[in-house]
């Protein structure tokens, strides 16, 4: 297991694979055995999967989709039943441990030790990974979370969002070139998700590829530059986020109306699917079936004064739910 080398923000890994591509996944299928006579349970149905080096990669679905057993199954917590996986180059099969020295897992669980200071977790880490003191990174690691201040105090006195940067910290102390976090914000404030979502950043400009699981549709549509979406152990989508966006159909026209929204939405456009809103109409439609204008005359025919129009384009969890049939 051959650590990589500490590296300045602008500098890339070395022995970037010349593929480009960090993770590659070829027909992986986990299937769990049913008990007591029930069918197997398929938690993943050959899914082949290519991230980019580099990248913040986006991997979404509902609950039980399979994230979390493909995440596991990289980290070399689940074997996975059949197909192939490479991380950095190195096959999961061939070399297990070094494949696995090539990522760092951040897990939802706070796994800390109440009685380590954040300096001292990361120094037994990285003694763990067989990192030598001369190359350990632990105070530029805490600096990159922004726990220096911290360096020093029992981590039963760090808050819950501190706990969870300085798990990022722990799982880079190896300096693997991916770092792969599953529902890094989760049950944090809106302050502490934002300086998360800085410390991502960071990690990325770095050179770091990140793969991010969340049900934070928000925080995947700010952070991810690709995203995949898995269904019942199926990929259902693998795209870049904008081709991903662009191919959403639904769109919304708000409309301000002269007298506020009407007491009975006419039944001309009741079918067109319009609903009230506070001062107004909103109407849901595919652009590719229905023209915009052509709701602005219906509207117009059914006796009410446009005052304003707006049109919100898709955002993320509207191509999410639009996939996924709605399942959350």
């Amino acid at each position: 297991m051959k650590p990589h080398p500490a590296k300045t923000n602008a500098e890339p890994f070395i022995n970037r694979p010349e593929d480009g591509i960090a993770i590659r996944a070829r027909g992986v299928e986990k299937t769990y055995t049913g008990a007591g006579g029930t069918s197997p349970k398929h938690a993943l149905r050959a899914v082949d999967l290519d991230i980019p080096c580099g990248s913040v990669f986006g991997l979404l679905g509902p609950n039980g989709a399979g994230k979390s057993t493909f995440i596991n199954i990289m980290a070399g917590t689940v074997i996975k039943s059949a197909g192939s996986i490479s991380v950095w180059g190195t096959d999961l099969d061939a070399d297990p441990r070094q494949a696995r020295a090539n990522i760092g897992i951040v897990p939802q669980e706070l796994n800390i030790d109440a009685y380590f200071t954040p300096r001292q977790t990361l120094e037994l880490q990285a003694g763990l990974f067989g990192v030598p003191k001369a190359e350990r990174r632990s105070d530029a690691l805490l600096e990159t979370v922004g726990l220096s201040e911290q360096a020093h105090t029992y981590a039963r006195r760090l808050s819950g969002g501190m706990r969870r940067r300085l798990l990022v910290a722990k799982a880079m102390v190896h300096s693997p070139p991916i770092l792969v976090l599953d529902e890094p914000t989760a049950g944090v404030d809106v302050a502490l998700r934002q300086r998360l979502w800085e410390t991502i950043g960071s990690l990325r400009d770095a050179g770091v590829t990140v793969v991010l699981t969340t049900h934070y549709l928000e925080e995947a549509e700010a952070l991810c530059d690709r995203i995949a979406i898995l269904n019942h152990g199926r990929l259902i989508a693998n795209q870049p986020k904008a081709t991903l966006m662009a191919g959403a159909r639904a769109k919304e026209l708000r409309m301000t109306l002269a007298g506020g929204a009407p007491a009975k939405v006419p039944d001309a456009l009741t079918a067109l699917g319009a609903q009230p809103i506070e001062g107004g109409l909103t109407v849901r439609y595919d652009p590719g079936v229905t023209h915009a204008a052509e709701i602005i005359a219906a509207v117009a025919a059914s006796g009410l004064t446009i005052g304003d129009v707006t049109t919100v384009e898709p955002d993320l969890e509207d191509v999410f739910l639009e996939m996924t049939g709605g399942s959350g």
